[in-house]
Formats: C-alpha cells, structure tokens, sequence
C-alpha cells in the first residue's frame, strides 16, 4: 500500500477533493439545524437511540430503570469484595475524610475541605493509579466561563440546559454557571496560563451548543495546565495520599451512614480498613466498558466503579441510559483510534466534510447531535474508510491557518500537531480523519447542589455524578464541573464532619445486595466494580470493525 505524506493512495485522492472544494466550503458555510431535524438525527443514529444498546435492571434501589448494557452488567454482578474477608476491627486509617479518586474533582476537593476546616492529617485522598491518572488531565479544548460583558451566567444556564435536553436538574445546571466565573479567578491565583489576547484578555473561543464565546483554554493541553497546578497545591500542602490503591467497597455503619471505604492494594494484595466521618465519591466515568462498542478516550481506569459501589450501598442513579459520543475521535492512522482531536479544532472554524469534500453539517452542533451526523454520513457511504476497516469523515483542519493566520494550528494545537506528526501527518497541510467515540458519562450517582447524595455521609463530584448535565454534556462544562463540584464537595463535606458521629462499622449492605440478587434470580458470573478493563483475548482485538 502506497503512502504519501501519511495517507494511503486512495485517501490522498479524496483529500484532492478536499483541496479543490475548500475556498468554495469556506465561503458557504452550512447553518445550524432546526430542534426538529436535532431531534431527527438523534432518533435514528445515535447509539442512544439504537435498539440493543440497553435494558432495564433488575435489582436495587433503581429496579426497573433503563440503562447501558455495560453498566447493568455490573449493577448485577455480585460485589466483588467478600465481607469475610476483611477485619473490620483492625482500622488501618482513621480520618475525617476520605476521598474516592486522584483526578480533578476529587483533588479540588481536598484542596477546599482544607481551606474549610479539616487538617490535612485528616484528609485522605486513595486513587487506583497515580495521583492525576484520570480523564481531567487528558481534557483538551477548554473550560467555560461567562465572565464577559456581552455574556452572562444567565446565558450560559440555558446553554448548559438546552443542550442537557432540558433534563438537567434545574439547580445543579445552575450552581454550574454562577461559580464559574469564580472558578475562572481562583484557577488565575493558583497560576494557570490561560491564552490571552494581545491585549491581555482572556482568548474565549466557541463550544457547539453554546450562544457565546466562552471557551478558556490553554493551548489544547487545558485539563493538564489545570491538574499540574491542583496537584501541586494539593502536594505542596502535603496532603495524604494513597496511590495504586482502588476502593473496592464503601465502608457502612449500623446507623446507616457511608463510614469510608475498603481499599484494596494492588501491589501488596492488602485490604485496607478507612474509618471516615465522610466519603466523596470522586472517581470519575466508565468509558473503558466501551458502551455499544465504540472505543474512548478514556483513561485506562475509568471503569465506573463508584457507580457500582455507590448503588451496592443504596445511592441512586440518574441519567445512566445515555452516552456522550464525542464526534472527533480520531479514526486514522490504527493506533490513534479513539484518542480525542480536540473540539476546539471546529472552533477554530476547521470543518467536517465528506469522502466527496462536500460539508454536511453545522460544525458547532451539541456534540451528540453533530455524532449522530457524523454516523449518518458514514452509514450513507459518503465517508472514508481506513485499511483496517475504520469509518471516518474529514476535519479540515487546513483552514485554520487561512482563517487566523500561518502558524496558528502549531501554537494552538500543539499538542495535536505533535500526536500526527508521529505518523507522517501534518494537519496545517491535509486535514485529519476523525470519526466519533465514546468520551463521556452523562449521568451517574444522583446528587442535590451541595454534592450530597441519599445516603448520609456520602458525596459525589465530577464525572460519577449525575444530573448536572441531563441527557447530554456541552464541551468545557467537564473541566468546569469537576471544579464547581469539586470545591462544593470539599465545603460542605468539611461542614458534615464537624457533627458527624460514626457508629459500628459494618459491610451487611453486601450481603443484603446478594440477597437481592438471588430474590431476583440473577446468578453473576462476574463480580463488581472491575478496578482494571480487561483487554485479553477477544478484548485486544481491535474495535474499529465493530461498531456499525
């Protein structure tokens, strides 16, 4: 197979296309689709919309409801820690609090329950990997924020619920907007380099869905800006933290309360006992159960377990019977399928265009809307397809540097200019092959806007909490969430503690889940959370063929 300048022959052609339409596309830009062709587009291409991708489950507090496949597999799985075999009277860490995962929200989080009260000697951060080894450091585009004249907080609640389908629960979509502009000054006193215009100004680019530019970034590498500078606070501080250390288990007592946690070690094999006043969920989404197949962007340990856990002790979920499909996975060369290309790409006006090098759809559409185009035109055989079977439909990347002048793609994409140029691929010159993937949980465990969920002693932010974004996430309301979540879980946990009281701890809550299991006839074969994807066998072959 011949190859030029990364491509193969037969993609160089279409790419021809490309060239020859592009004064023409860029001169005639396609406009945004009516609510009702929106609506159209989802029902028949989304995988939300797709029959087989979920069923009801059978067992729990949410018996009945409609979710993910994947994610049902695992509610009725039996638990997998064995109350045998821990002593639960042999306490290993004693703290105020405990929190549940190392990325943004829970680091945020620690960070404000210090600022709140708690000693940092009683504040205990366990992460199944490494400190930061989580989705906010590998968020690119942005972070949004109204904090501009023109804008407004107001503005961007009815972005955030728009583009959620007007699903979201009113007053979390709501604290959302008004702290972001808070955060914005916080994130400016801890350091963060945001891009800023000749004049000093923060640059605010667009976001699909959104009705102003309000999109902070730090060149396509944000959520990494904004880990490194969190982290190092929270390392600065000296504020304990175990690492390589999943929580298999919330720990109960026998008031009813979430008293901590059971963590298991993965290099030791040791269980540990976490005596805590109270516990904040912070351990992020689940695309690495590659939901309908597709393949993520995820970080190797996002396999939903805080739902898992958070459900076995009798939380609720909300929301789970929808995915956020990222309509710019990338989809050529074979090694970079599903990786992310950065929606800042489209807004910095590089659009989508098809085999042909004809437009399509409005670049800036919500990111499940734009997804379900994407899929049409490849399912109507207008999109290229990859020597290993993968669909995919151009980003014309080329036109950012006409738009905004020579050099802007190596300056405001470093980091994508990088990741191609590995395979002989120089997006300023030929525009890349993307095509969606799975890239976000829209739902999770329930929470109200102090972050509490329904069961006393227990907190969720970021990721594995659900309701603030309804049916469907618009770009840089991720990073913005796990921040606004983050700090509200850290207060008012920090307020919780003050006059908690732990009784005896106990983890009958899992055998009352086995039970469960067995009065609704369910026999597992697999035992839940996962810690760690399996990807042996059948599971490392590669996923590009399989999601039509």
């Amino acid at each position: 197979m011949k190859v030029t300048d990364g491509y193969p022959e037969y993609m160089m052609k279409s790419i021809k296309l490309v060239e020859e339409k592009r004064e023409k596309n860029m001169s005639q830009p396609v406009k945004p689709m009516s609510m009702k062709a929106r609506e159209e587009a989802l029902s028949k291409h989304h995988p939300d919309y797709m029959k087989g991708t979920k069923r009801k489950l059978k067992v729990g507090r949410d018996k009945g409801m409609l979710l993910y496949n994947g994610i049902v597999d695992l509610l009725e799985a039996k638990p997998v820690l064995d109350p045998k075999d821990v002593d639960l009277s042999k306490i290993d860490y004693d703290v105020d609090l405990l929190i549940i995962g190392g990325g943004g929200a829970g680091t945020v989080a620690a960070l404000f329950a210090y600022e709140s009260g708690v000693s940092k000697d009683k504040i205990l951060i366990v992460t199944k990997l490494r400190h930061g080894d989580a989705n906010s450091m590998m968020a690119q585009g942005g972070i949004q924020a109204a904090d501009r004249p023109e804008d407004n907080p107001t503005l961007h609640y009815l972005d955030i619920f728009g583009g959620g389908h007007f699903t979201n629960k009113p007053e979390l979509a709501r604290a959302l907007a008004l702290d972001a502009p808070g955060i914005i000054s916080w994130h400016e006193e801890l350091g963060i380099m945001y891009d800023r215009q000749e004049d000093g100004e923060f640059q605010e680019l667009s976001g699909g869905g959104t009705c102003r530019n309000r999109m902070h970034s730090a060149k396509d590498y944000t959520g990494m800006e904004l880990m490194r500078n969190i982290r190092d606070k929270a390392r600065n501080l000296e504020i304990p933290t175990l690492e390589f250390c999943p929580v298999a288990e919330l720990l109960m007592d026998d008031k009813g309360q979430v008293a901590g946690g059971i963590a298991f070690n993965l290099e030791t094999f040791e269980y540990y006992v976490i005596r805590a006043k109270a516990t904040i969920l912070a351990t992020g989404g689940s695309g690495r159960l590659h939901l309908a197949n597709y393949p993520t962007t995820n970080h190797y340990g996002a396999t939903g377990d805080g739902l898992i856990m958070a459900y076995h002790a009798g939380a609720n979920l909300i929301d789970l019977d929808t995915i956020q499909i990222h309509p710019t996975g990338d989809a050529y060369p074979e090694p970079l399928v599903g990786i992310l290309s950065t929606e800042k790409i489209r807004g910095l006006g590089a659009i989508p265009l098809n085999k042909n090098g004809d437009p399509f759809v409005f670049p800036l559409e919500p990111r499940d809307v734009e997804s379900a185009m994407f899929i049409q035109e490849c399912k109507q055989g207008r999109g290229i397809v990859t020597p290993t079977g993968m669909p995919g439909i151009w980003l014309d990347s080329p036109m950012i540097d006409i738009i905004h002048g020579e050099g802007t793609i190596e300056t405001k994409l470093a980091g994508e200019v990088r990741k191609f140029k590995r395979f002989g691929i120089d997006m300023a010159k030929h525009p890349i092959l993307v095509y969606p993937t799975l890239h976000y949980q829209n739902g999770g465990v329930e929470i109200n806007e102090k972050t509490e969920t329904k069961i006393p002693g227990l907190f969720a932010a970021g990721e594995i909490s659900g309701g603030v974004h309804g049916k469907n996430r618009l770009m840089g309301n991720s990073l913005l969430d796990f921040n606004v979540f983050g700090r509200r879980s850290g207060i008012y946990a920090a307020k919780y503690v003050k006059k908690a009281k732990i009784g005896k701890l106990t983890l009958n809550h899992l055998d009352k889940y086995n039970k469960m299991l067995k009065q609704a006839s369910i026999k597992p074969a697999k035992s839940a959370p996962i810690i760690l994807p399996e990807y042996r066998g059948e599971m490392a072959i590669s996923r590009a063929l399989d999601i039509f």
